[in-house]
């Protein structure tokens, strides 16, 4: 009898504590790095209806927060000048203890492929100077969170992942875009960075919206939308629900992004769809117009795709810039790999995303952002003037060749084009066009751009014509 009574009351009391946990998501936990100086949000569930404490170590202050009749609690906790390592206490029945936490900076990286793609490389595709990048990877104040991948036709309030210190290991199969972008931030600004990673190769900018809005926005053509599937990945919303979603609300300073490939089947509504998604993504956070900077689609010949598909994605990636509010793009037409769509050389599209960072949103003096932008052209008899903004010192091709210019008559037909700089403009006569009324620079699948700011940074590709 005795027995069978201690059996009850371990097995009541067990019922009795179970119902008074408190659980927090994936993100909130052990190593993490919180955005400084701000107020964070903090939340989690709780089967007791006592009100939470939370202590926080750096100002050793206490918040009280009750959970709501569903279970649901959360509340904001303001944070100061970067620094660490810290500890939250989060009590009620039980106990969490949130140990070396850091306040810094906090970013996410999301995208397909070439964002996906690790530090130790695919297999049989590698990434440039990989083993030397991860032998300086140890680093206790920076910090990597990597989602695992999942999908789902319903919003999840949890993701996945956890917080690990930067090292070789860690380092290995993180973002190589991601991680190196975090690591230059951590190098410059001096204070701790933590990357949050959210990829999935092949998939469409649809799949990381909510369904809702891609169905809005595309209506009828969302039957034949040949950047979507039946596959997981692929759906409408499907990533939304799983991957980004649990992440919303964990305060962050901004977003880059390198993705497209996908969607260039469907370029013409690639620029709405890209406003929808972050505009999307910046109103569930609620902490107002946080940076957004994207990559524009490398170079590579896509075989027998039609001839403008990848030109014209890219088009509507760099008008981003011009539409979207605190946004930029950073440009990769000279480093693509003719065959291989995932080019190996990662850092220089992680330092371009991080020039954006460190200029646009640190504020960095000296450091350039932005290469030539296409502003106007003059026609005179056989000869167009090109005129370009973002060029405080001029242009260079740094000695060698230009040949990505093209200039088309009134038939339509554009044929090459010899052109050089001169006077900080570039002179574009065409041999075979006596009479031009167009111009295109490096507007194909395949090419490698030329032109550059005296900076180093390379001019889009454009085109002056709507053909």
């Amino acid at each position: 009898m005795k027995l069978l009574n201690c059996i009850l009351f371990v097995l009541i009391t067990g019922v009795f504590n179970a119902q008074a946990d408190i659980k927090l998501p994936a993100l909130f936990a052990n190593g993490m790095v919180l955005q400084q100086k701000t107020n964070v949000k903090i939340w989690g569930f709780s089967t007791g209806k006592k009100s939470i404490n939370i202590r926080t170590s750096w100002d050793n202050k206490t918040y009280q927060v009750k959970p709501l009749d569903n279970g649901d609690w959360q509340t904001l906790l303001k944070t100061p000048d970067a620094g660490g390592p810290y500890s939250i206490d989060v009590v009620q029945e039980n106990k969490i203890v949130l140990s070396n936490v850091l306040i810094g900076e906090v970013w996410i990286c999301s995208g397909q492929s070439n964002m996906d793609m690790p530090m130790k490389g695919y297999g049989g595709l590698p990434i440039t100077n990989s083993q030397d990048i991860l032998m300086d990877a140890p680093n206790p104040t920076l910090r990597l969170f990597h989602v695992e991948k999942a999908f789902s036709i319903t919003p999840k309030t949890d993701a996945k992942g956890k917080w690990e210190q930067a090292d070789a290991s860690s380092a290995s199969s993180f973002s190589a875009v991601g991680y190196q972008f975090a690591s230059f931030l951590q190098k410059h600004l001096g204070v701790p960075v933590g990357i949050i990673q959210t990829t999935w190769g092949g998939s469409p900018i649809e799949a990381w919206t909510e369904r809702a809005v891609v169905e809005n926005l595309l209506g009828d053509r969302l039957a034949v939308d040949r950047a979507i599937s039946k596959a997981n990945h692929q759906t409408p919303g499907n990533l939304y629900n799983a991957m980004i979603k649990p992440l919303v609300g964990y305060n962050i300073a901004g977003v880059i992004w390198y993705q497209g490939e996908q969607n260039r089947h469907n370029n013409q509504d690639y620029l709405a769809l890209q406003m929808a998604m972050v505009n999307l993504w910046r109103k569930e956070w609620g902490i107002g117009a946080w940076p957004f900077y994207g990559v524009q689609l490398a170079p590579m010949d896509y075989g027998k795709e039609p001839a403008l598909s990848v030109p014209l994605l890219r088009e509507a990636q760099l008008k981003l810039t011009d539409t979207l509010e605190n946004s930029g793009m950073a440009i990769s037409i000279d480093a693509g790999e003719e065959h291989n769509i995932h080019p190996a050389n990662k850092t220089i599209v992680a330092k371009r995303l991080a020039y954006l960072a460190l200029a646009k949103t640190y504020h960095k003096q000296g450091i350039a952002s932005s290469g030539p932008r296409y502003h106007s052209m003059q026609i005179k008899q056989d000869t167009v003037i090109v005129k370009f903004s973002e060029i405080p010192l001029g242009m260079t091709s740094y000695g060698k060749k230009i040949t990505q210019f093209e200039v088309a008559g009134s038939d339509k037909v554009f044929h090459p084009a010899i052109a050089k700089i001169r006077d900080n403009q570039v002179i574009v006569i065409g041999a075979e066009v006596k009479q031009p009324v167009a111009v295109r620079y490096a507007f194909t699948d395949w090419c490698v751009g030329e032109l550059y700011s005296v900076e180093g940074l390379p001019a889009s590709p454009f085109r002056t014509d709507q053909w």
